[in-house]
Formats: C-alpha cells, structure tokens, sequence
C-alpha cells in the first residue's frame, strides 16, 4: 500500500476513533448536582439561606446546609428550586424518603426544570405521583403465536 493510502485511512478514521472515545468518556461521567439558585422574584431571605446553603453544602458541612435550606422553603414555601435544593441535602444525608418527598414538591411547583425532574430520587420513578402505576415495558412476545393451553382472551 502506498503512504498517500494509509495516510488517507488514517484521516478517514480519526471521527470513529474521536467518537468512540467520546462514548466511553460519557458513560463513565457522574451527574454532579448542585443546589439550585432561587429565581429573582423570591424574598431575599430566602436568597440568602440558599446562597449560605450551597457555600455549607459544597464544603460538605451538610447538617448546616440541610438546617440553610429548610429555612429557605419556610421562607419560599412555594419555590420549586428551594424544595430541590433541601431534597438535595436530605439525599446527601441519606434520607431518601423525605428527599423523595421534597423533590415530588419541588416537581410540582416547577414543572418545566428539567434539573429538578432529573434529581436523585425522580429519576427511577420516571413520574413523582407514586400513586401512578408503572407502565411494564412491552412484551417482547407480542403478536407471536400462542403457547399451547396459555391463558387469556380467545
């Protein structure tokens, strides 16, 4: 093979190479998640308590964190990003249950932030209403002949 051929392989396979190692790269990554910052129209108390929250929580003084942020939703009862932030602290400590419980609050009160529809403890459920059933994935049998003497509709 001449030199100009194999350089020109080469060439041609670096995007494969990139992009395989780009997968690889990806799939080892763990989401970071961070307290959220309250939207600007809420109490500046409020401000305040998230922004000592998430300076306690990143330096991993979480029970200060958790105590920031539960004043936060006192003082923002009807914030989303503080009820995130709270489940946030309490998955940390390793309540999931409460956690679960202030994520489905912050769930409903910010339908739209993909963030808090992703967090920890949403993110199995896939709807954080635990009173909707889960769908069970499609049978991969379906439409395939029946098994002798199998059950169901005839």
């Amino acid at each position: 093979m001449s030199a100009k051929r194999i350089s020109a392989m080469a060439i041609a396979a670096l995007p494969l190479v990139w992009g395989l190692s780009a997968c690889a790269s990806e799939s080892h990554q763990v989401k970071v998640r961070e307290p959220l910052r309250l939207p600007s129209n809420v109490a500046p108390s409020a401000q305040q308590y998230v922004s000592q929250g998430s300076n306690a929580f990143q330096a991993g003084r979480y029970d200060e964190a958790k105590t920031l942020f539960t004043q936060a939703v006192s003082e923002a009862p009807n914030s989303g990003e503080a009820h995130y932030n709270l489940g946030l602290v309490l998955f940390k400590l390793g309540d999931a249950d409460a956690a679960r419980e202030q994520f489905m609050q912050a769930a409903n009160l910010a339908p739209g932030n993909k963030v808090i529809w992703d967090s920890p403890a949403l993110s199995p459920y896939s709807h954080p209403d635990s009173n909707i059933p889960k769908k069970e994935p499609a049978s991969p049998y379906r439409g395939a002949a029946r098994s002798p003497g199998g059950g169901g509709p005839r």
